[in-house]
């Protein structure tokens, strides 16, 4: 096979410097470039893993999902419970996961290269790619809903452009908004990632700081804390053996929410100068700020009966009933920013660093984010996202992949390479190179990878038409559809790799090789 070097292959319109990354001479160009390549210098802060938290947190989803568990029928302090308990093993989790992406200066599809093979990583990629899009695309399209009250609150006329001008299923009114959602997060996007880190730095407190004001507001409308009913359950109480289920549903809710983020975090973390610094922020970014978030939605949340007769769990119907021209004003856009914060963390860059991957000479991390933009218009989300069916079918099999994506990359690090990676060989489409295997896959991870997500996805979609058959009711296992990928995933993969092993044992003590598990990465 014959090798295309860096020199000749590599295009010059990545947005990475290539005086900032470690880009070798026998580096193949279809493996490499200069946003794929490993970091000489890593320059991120405890801080900014933080604010990217806070981006991912502080969202309209983020809002509705922490609301939506105050009404599963179980006590406040049993929600917190699940709350804190669901938070903390995404922690766990994200620290996992974070750490060869960090160890190494690498993004994540890089890092499969180790486990899937030099060409078996596009598989993934591929995947990961393909689910921020979907997600890139109904984001969008919820934030340019939140936009549109901006426009009919202060443009009246723009009422004829919401109801008497269609194409393709959306409104003259809701193109408009989502062309200038998808602008303003494509000029953020082409900035690169130091704009990307700048505009999260501020988006989060941002959303914070009305989020109190929004609180304060409420809780003087209704006439104080002490009218306010903090319990949202509704229905008949539980008792305590009834609210187990309940509980374990609930803390797997938490973290199903945050499996796009989780498997994304190597693209971020890879910027952090230190370990240790990751592990910090993701303390203060996710057991500390999602309780205080949580606090803050129950608290606005239970306020609107009171306030306005009814109970509004959607943080933009809550600043739409406030009436006034500021709180809208002020709120829309508010959680129009928090709405695009999320979108280019979790479904603008993933995706710019897994298209790019599958072919650095062509497609660089910009082209790759465009690629993605496009994408999220030519799948119209404002069709399929209205229809209930639709949304399940299509994120439920599509998410049900992330699970066994993470849990079989954390056993080919963690368990069976030991954290021992040889970085160049990453680098090469050499057969003599560690991670060739067969042809550029290693095939206990893609039977791995096969047999886990067909597992997933059945346990994400089939039970809903069981039940509408009148078969039996498993529905309650899609809520864990997430973490029978990932044990699976990881089971699998140990498995095909101890019966037959394909992964290279290296040694810690070459130079060649990196260890992550040496205290200095820590």
């Amino acid at each position: 096979m014959t090798s295309i070097s860096v020199e000749e292959g590599i295009q010059k319109s990545h947005t990475t410097p290539q005086d900032e990354v470690v880009i070798k001479s026998d580096y193949d160009a279809r493996l490499a470039n200069s946003d794929l390549a490993p970091l000489k210098k890593q320059t991120w802060s405890w801080y900014n893993i933080f604010a990217f938290w806070m981006s991912d947190v502080h969202s309209v989803g983020g809002y509705v999902t922490a609301g939506s568990l105050f009404a599963l029928g179980i006590a406040s302090w049993q929600v917190l419970l699940a709350l804190i308990v669901g938070i903390v093993i995404v922690q766990v989790f994200v620290n996992l996961v974070a750490k060869p992406s960090q160890s190494m200066g690498v993004p994540f599809p890089v890092t499969t290269r180790f486990v899937f093979g030099v060409k078996g990583a596009n598989i993934p990629a591929i995947i990961r790619g393909i689910i921020a899009v979907a997600w890139y695309g109904v984001q969008t399209f919820l934030a340019s809903e939140s936009l549109n009250i901006v426009f009919l609150k202060f443009i009246p006329a723009t009422q004829t452009l919401a109801t008497d001008y269609k194409f393709l299923g959306l409104s003259a009114l809701g193109w408009i908004s989502y062309g200038i959602l998808w602008i303003a997060q494509t000029c953020v996007f082409w900035k690169g990632m130091n704009a990307i880190r700048k505009f999260i730095d501020w988006a989060g407190p941002l959303v914070y700081a009305v989020m109190f004001i929004l609180a304060v507001y409420l809780v003087a409308q209704a006439g104080g804390i002490s009218h306010i009913n903090l319990n949202l359950s509704s229905g008949k109480p539980l008792s305590f053996m009834q609210s187990i289920p309940v509980i374990i549903t609930a803390i797997a809710l938490v973290v199903s929410y945050f499996a796009g983020p989780m498997l994304n975090f190597g693209d971020f973390s890879r910027y952090s100068h230190t370990y240790k610094s990751v592990k910090k922020g993701n303390f203060w970014g996710l057991p500390v700020n999602f309780l205080v978030f949580s606090l803050l939605t129950v608290i606005c949340a239970s306020a609107t009966e009171p306030v306005f007769g009814k109970l509004i769990t959607d943080p933009i119907e809550t600043v739409e009933h406030i009436g006034a021209p500021v709180a809208i004003l002020l709120g829309g856009l508010t959680f129009v920013i928090a709405t695009v914060g999320i979108n280019i963390v979790a479904n603008f860059v993933s995706p710019a660093f897994d298209f790019s991957h599958v072919n650095p000479q062509k497609i660089s991390w910009r082209a790759g984010g465009m690629i993605a933009a496009i994408g999220s218009v030519v799948i119209t989300p404002w069709n399929w996202y209205a229809n209930d069916q639709a949304i399940h079918y299509t994120l439920d099999l599509l998410g049900s992949l992330i699970g066994p994506l993470f849990g079989i990359l954390i056993a080919g690090y963690f368990t069976i390479s030991k954290q021992l990676v040889a970085v160049d060989d990453m680098f090469t489409m050499s057969p003599k190179g560690h991670y060739w295997y067969h042809k550029g896959f290693n095939p206990n991870a893609v039977l791995a990878l096969a047999i886990a997500g067909v597992i997933a996805v059945a346990s994400a979609i089939a039970p809903s038409p069981l039940k509408q058959l009148g078969l039996f009711d498993i529905t309650w296992i899609s809520n864990f559809s997430w973490f029978i990928g990932a044990g699976l995933g990881y089971v699998l993969f140990v498995f095909f790799e101890r019966r037959n092993p394909q992964m290279p044992q290296l040694d810690a003590a070459s130079p060649e090789v990196n260890n992550g598990a040496l205290p200095a990465n820590n």
